[in-house]
């Protein structure tokens, strides 16, 4: 994830001016019906700090890490939230987070590694907590200006999360949410079975 990481340490400005402020209402409702004001909130692949700045407005707890040491500082200094530096294929946490969210972020994780990440994360999860991904929709792995990219459909993401103890809550297909793109995503909430 090296190549992905310099990216956005390299266009940080730029990638925080393009979504640091687009209306994700529509993403978040889904979500966080399945939350408590007060619950504790992982935000996988912060990005911009768009994301933990809402739910942190709405009440909610929130933590959160990026890969990239640039959009830390940028997420940090949005949000007000201590952001770390920190990969997904280096989550460690156990049964801590009443949800976490991971909105375009997996889509930079390697295919192979998808299944580990994903068994990451459900640790990282209390039981019968919750957990929204979302992906480009489409069926490839494929590099675009320096970054990596794992696509995935309906069957792919079946496939994926067919093995976790998991129950899918809601899955559906949306459009970009940015005026100059006309990309679908995929997005899935499921929660955590006991365990």
């Amino acid at each position: 994830m090296t190549d992905t990481s310099d990216y956005y340490n390299q266009k940080a400005q730029s990638f925080f001016d393009a979504t640091y402020d687009i209306d994700m209402e529509s993403l978040y409702a889904p979500f966080l019906q399945h939350l408590n004001k007060g619950d504790l909130i992982l935000d996988v692949g912060c990005g911009s700090g768009r994301d933990i700045l809402a739910f942190k407005n709405k009440g909610y707890r929130v933590e959160a890490i990026d890969a990239s040491y640039a959009l830390v500082t940028k997420a940090t200094e949005l949000s007000g939230i201590c952001v770390k530096q920190h990969s997904f294929y280096d989550l460690v946490v156990q049964n801590r987070y009443d949800g976490i969210w991971a909105c375009a972020s997996l889509l930079h994780c390697d295919r192979q590694k998808l299944p580990n990440v994903l068994y990451r994360i459900l640790t990282a999860l209390k039981p019968h907590a919750v957990c929204y991904m979302s992906f480009k929709y489409g069926t490839t792995d494929r590099k675009k200006d320096g970054r990596v990219f794992t696509d995935l459909n309906e069957q792919q993401l079946h496939m994926l999360i067919q093995p976790l103890n998991v129950e899918v809550l809601q899955q559906w297909i949306t459009q970009d949410k940015r005026p100059d793109r006309h990309e679908k995503w995929l997005n899935i909430i499921f929660r955590k079975q006991n365990q």
